[in-house]
Protein backbone atom coordinates (compact mmCIF):
# COMPACT_ATOMS: atom_id res chain seq x y z
CA UNK A 1 0.00 0.00 0.00
CA UNK A 2 1.33 3.46 -0.85
CA UNK A 3 1.86 5.67 2.16
CA UNK A 4 1.65 8.84 0.06
CA UNK A 5 -1.94 8.34 -1.08
CA UNK A 6 -4.84 10.08 0.63
CA UNK A 7 -7.06 7.01 0.90
CA UNK A 8 -9.86 8.74 2.85
CA UNK A 9 -9.96 11.53 0.27
CA UNK A 10 -9.88 9.11 -2.67
CA UNK A 11 -12.64 7.02 -1.11
CA UNK A 12 -14.75 10.13 -0.44
CA UNK A 13 -14.45 11.24 -4.07
CA UNK A 14 -14.96 7.76 -5.49
CA UNK A 15 -17.92 6.78 -3.33
CA UNK A 16 -19.68 10.11 -2.79
CA UNK A 17 -18.75 12.36 -5.71
CA UNK A 18 -18.54 9.72 -8.44
CA UNK A 19 -21.20 7.55 -6.80
CA UNK A 20 -19.24 4.31 -7.22
CA UNK A 21 -20.14 1.17 -5.31
CA UNK A 22 -17.30 0.03 -2.98
CA UNK A 23 -16.52 -3.09 -5.03
CA UNK A 24 -16.30 -0.99 -8.20
CA UNK A 25 -14.06 1.60 -6.48
CA UNK A 26 -11.63 -1.05 -5.19
CA UNK A 27 -11.54 -2.80 -8.57
CA UNK A 28 -10.28 0.36 -10.31
CA UNK A 29 -6.65 0.80 -11.16
CA UNK A 30 -5.04 4.14 -10.20
CA UNK A 31 -4.98 5.10 -13.89
CA UNK A 32 -8.70 4.39 -14.27
CA UNK A 33 -9.49 6.46 -11.18
CA UNK A 34 -7.39 9.36 -12.46
CA UNK A 35 -9.22 9.24 -15.80
CA UNK A 36 -12.59 9.26 -14.05
CA UNK A 37 -11.50 12.24 -11.95
CA UNK A 38 -10.30 14.10 -15.03
CA UNK A 39 -6.80 14.67 -13.64
CA UNK A 40 -4.88 12.72 -16.29
CA UNK A 41 -2.26 14.91 -17.92
CA UNK A 42 -2.78 17.79 -15.48
CA UNK A 43 0.28 19.05 -13.66
CA UNK A 44 -0.40 18.73 -9.96
CA UNK A 45 1.09 21.18 -7.45
CA UNK A 46 4.23 20.09 -5.67
CA UNK A 47 3.52 19.42 -2.02
CA UNK A 48 6.00 19.93 0.81
CA UNK A 49 7.01 16.24 0.75
CA UNK A 50 7.96 16.52 -2.93
CA UNK A 51 9.94 19.68 -2.32
CA UNK A 52 11.74 18.09 0.64
CA UNK A 53 12.63 15.07 -1.48
CA UNK A 54 14.02 17.28 -4.24
CA UNK A 55 16.01 19.36 -1.75
CA UNK A 56 17.48 16.18 -0.23
CA UNK A 57 18.35 14.76 -3.65
CA UNK A 58 19.86 18.01 -4.95
CA UNK A 59 21.25 20.02 -2.02
CA UNK A 60 22.61 23.50 -2.59
CA UNK A 61 26.39 23.56 -2.62
CA UNK A 62 28.61 26.60 -2.45
CA UNK A 63 30.95 26.21 -5.40
CA UNK A 64 32.35 29.66 -5.87
CA UNK A 65 32.79 33.14 -4.39
CA UNK A 66 29.44 34.38 -5.77
CA UNK A 67 27.34 31.53 -4.32
CA UNK A 68 26.37 32.97 -1.01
Amino acid sequence: MSAGLDWPGLMRVGLHVLGLEPDVFWALTPVELRLMLGTSGVALPMLSEGLAALMAAYPDENEGPNDG
